[in-house]
């Protein structure tokens, strides 16, 4: 790809040099800026609606942040008349202003949509579409994170208006949108076509795992009923016992605010969720008692267990203890698991846990209110496969080898991706910063 002819300062020194016959102006002056409406919970209930003449409404968290769509069917629609609401019009688009998506959720919109305070609405009457490619630039994202302000960090739409953009001639703008929407899509189908496959990578993993530790290694071995209907028969010599009768359950520590942060570690639910394996490299602190201390300790073997969350589907995630954490405890969001023999080699716990018993947590009665709940006696009645410790160290030895090539592809695969989001932003950073000259490309 080739460059301009000739480059001139644009006098903003986050945009650098431009074509030399670019312009250079701020966002206030070519679009229309403007942050939408929240509403309460009963006004949510009001606006409950699945009538498609109404104008959907959407958050920050109905956009997609990497392909930067967004769910128009969230069942929230405001009606046309008598509509209280401001509009993003068709051929506008919606940045996240506000939070921890700050900058980085975005979607350019095929429809009217009505939308909450934490989006801003850019509508231009020139080329809209340049502009939300600019938005895109790491030019851009970098000025927004240096004007970050806030616990909650944001940018005031007073800032955002006076963020300069560079002005390629229209006929030029109807040009760059085209290049870009036709290359980003193909950029994003190949994200896409890659996150599937990391998505299959998983499930296949999973799989194996599940098959191993209820069907064991030897496919020719006798199998008996294992009593459980979803895990069917199991081989004969295996045992299968609700996990209360096998060990001991104890909730974390809970304390007030003024203990935590000094002390000895702590490990919090952070640690534990969604880790296989509690990492060593504990960085919480609590004030304990020695009493406290040998309660609430941590040992080679633990399984722990999240026991709340604001969704189902975090509940009952489990990470295995591999090694003795000296003077460590637990947080209160856990819950520890300990055998009270050697029934189960750690290793093979790491595996165990991942996957049969999280079926029957989901399926069970819990208590869900504003929060779910994992309590220690729905946990105990999870039943527990029990192969002998040497078939254990043999499923270990096994899945340690498999798991770890489809780990390694699933990796790989991760980095392709990182680096097609990473090449994405690159081109639309420097064809919308004339870096790129495009105005002779052809589809």
């Amino acid at each position: 790809m080739k460059s301009y002819s000739s480059y001139k300062d644009s006098g903003v020194e986050w945009i650098g040099n431009i074509p030399s016959d670019w312009g250079n102006t701020k966002l206030k002056y070519v679009s229309q800026l403007f942050t939408g409406n929240s509403l309460n919970d009963e006004q949510k209930k009001l606006y409950e609606s699945e009538n498609l003449n109404d104008i959907p409404y959407v958050s920050s968290k109905d956009i997609d942040v990497d392909f930067r769509t967004v769910n128009y069917d969230n069942g929230l629609r405001i009606p046309r008349d008598n509509n209280p609401l401001k509009i993003s019009p068709t051929g506008s688009f919606l940045l996240c202003v506000e939070g921890g998506s700050s900058g980085r959720k975005m979607v350019f919109l095929d429809r009217d949509v009505c939308f909450v305070n934490k989006l801003c609405s850019f509508y231009s009457s020139q080329n809209t579409k340049f502009q939300y490619y600019f938005v895109q630039s790491s030019n851009f994202q970098d000025k927004f994170k240096l004007s970050l302000t806030g616990l909650i960090g944001g940018v005031s739409i007073s800032t955002l208006k006076n963020f300069e953009l560079p002005l390629p001639p229209i006929p030029e703008q109807t040009q760059i949108v085209s290049f870009l929407d036709t290359k980003t899509q193909k950029i994003d189908e190949l994200i896409e076509k890659t996150e599937q496959k990391i998505e299959l990578l998983k499930e296949k993993r999973t799989s194996l795992i599940n098959h191993c530790v209820t069907k064991g290694l030897n496919p020719d071995v006798e199998m008996r009923d294992s009593g459980v209907e979803w895990i069917g028969e199991i081989p004969r010599d295996w045992e299968c016992i609700p996990i209360r009768y096998l060990g001991s359950f104890q909730n974390g520590v809970s304390k007030g605010s003024e203990s935590f942060g000094k002390g000895y570690p702590f490990m919090s639910y952070g640690d534990v969720y969604n880790n296989e394996v509690v990492p060593l490299n504990i960085i919480g602190k609590v004030d304990l008692t020695d009493e406290e201390r040998s309660r609430y300790s941590v040992c080679r073997g633990d399984v722990f267990f999240t026991r709340t969350s604001e969704t189902i589907d975090d509940i009952g995630i489990s990470s295995i203890c591999l090694t003795t954490l000296d003077n460590c405890s637990f947080s209160g969001f856990v819950i520890r698991y300990r055998f009270y023999n050697e029934t189960h080699v750690p290793e093979y716990s790491r595996y165990h846990f991942q996957t049969h018993w999280k079926k029957v947590i989901i399926e069970s009665k819990m208590n869900i209110v504003t929060r779910s709940s994992l309590s220690q006696q729905v946990l105990g009645e999870v039943p527990v496969l029990i192969p002998s410790i040497s078939e254990q160290q043999q499923i270990v030895s096994y899945l340690d080898k498999q798991t770890q090539k489809i780990d390694s592809t699933i990796e790989k695969e991760t980095q392709r991706i990182k680096l097609l989001k990473e090449y994405r932003q690159s081109l639309i950073s420097e064809v919308v910063t004339g870096k790129i000259d495009v105005t002779d490309w052809k589809e």
